[in-house]
């Protein structure tokens, strides 16, 4: 249709047939394979973000990375994989698939596995799906247990509707 080629245009002469292509049927072109839909190069996973010891961050911190806290986070944090350092401290509420927790937090844990080891302080309640606490671990507060903690965010109530506008 878009070819250059003057084979098959009106107007011009049929290309006979030879004894070899008439006896052979046209044979259906390849069936795709899966391989072949895929890229050559696979993607590589983006390193965490990583929140020096020297650093303090006054606000929220929201990622669909992982992200590991060395220095002070006044405010929440949301993560793939949220490490809390040793010399860390965040006072807000973390939610996070993966939570380790080796430094402070004072706030609500929310997280699928939650971690916290022999240098973990926690001032707050942990939500979870499954936890871990490390001896030595200092901890105040409640746990509870939810299959979906990540996004029961307290009452099951309906949002109310905006106003209408005047």
């Amino acid at each position: 249709m878009f070819s250059k080629s003057k084979i098959n245009e009106p107007g011009s002469p049929a290309t006979p047939a030879t004894p070899d292509t008439a006896a052979k049927p046209a044979s259906p072109a390849p069936a795709p394979s899966q391989s072949d839909f895929k890229s050559s190069v696979p993607k590589a996973k983006p390193p965490a973000s990583q929140l020096s010891t020297d650093l303090h961050i006054t606000g929220n911190l929201k990622t669909s990375g992982d992200i590991q806290i060395e220095g002070t986070v006044d405010g929440d944090i949301r993560a793939h994989l949220l490490t809390i350092g040793e010399s860390a401290t965040v006072n807000g509420e973390c939610i996070a698939d993966d939570v380790v927790v080796n430094g402070r937090i004072v706030g609500t844990v929310r997280g699928l596995k939650v971690r916290l080891t022999s240098t973990a302080r926690v001032e707050g309640d942990i939500i979870h799906k499954t936890i871990a606490i490390e001896s030595g671990a200092h901890f105040e507060g409640s746990v509870q247990r939810q299959d979906d903690p990540l996004n029961s965010g307290g009452s099951k109530a309906p949002k109310a509707a905006a106003a209408p506008k005047a």
